[in-house]
């Protein structure tokens, strides 16, 4: 319980710390900054997925008519 209780009030500090420092012209450039790169790095996560989600469908589609020819024999 204890553990939980610093888990708790070291992220109400660090909420607390970054509301103070998004105040500041600086840290408002540091987290457009690191809110960009968030935004970069998700979209190229749902890229990856969509791509390979392509891939795997493709494959599926390649199986499936190879098996259905091969029932035809």
């Amino acid at each position: 319980m204890n553990k939980l209780l610093w888990l708790l009030t070291g992220a109400a500090a660090g909420f607390v710390i970054a509301h103070q420092v998004n105040k500041t012209p600086e840290g408002r450039r540091f987290f457009e900054d690191v809110d960009a790169k968030a935004r970069s790095f998700g979209n190229a996560v749902v890229d990856g997925y969509k791509a390979r989600e392509a891939e795997l469908r493709s494959a599926v589609s390649d199986a499936e008519a190879a098996i259905a020819d091969l029932t035809r024999r």
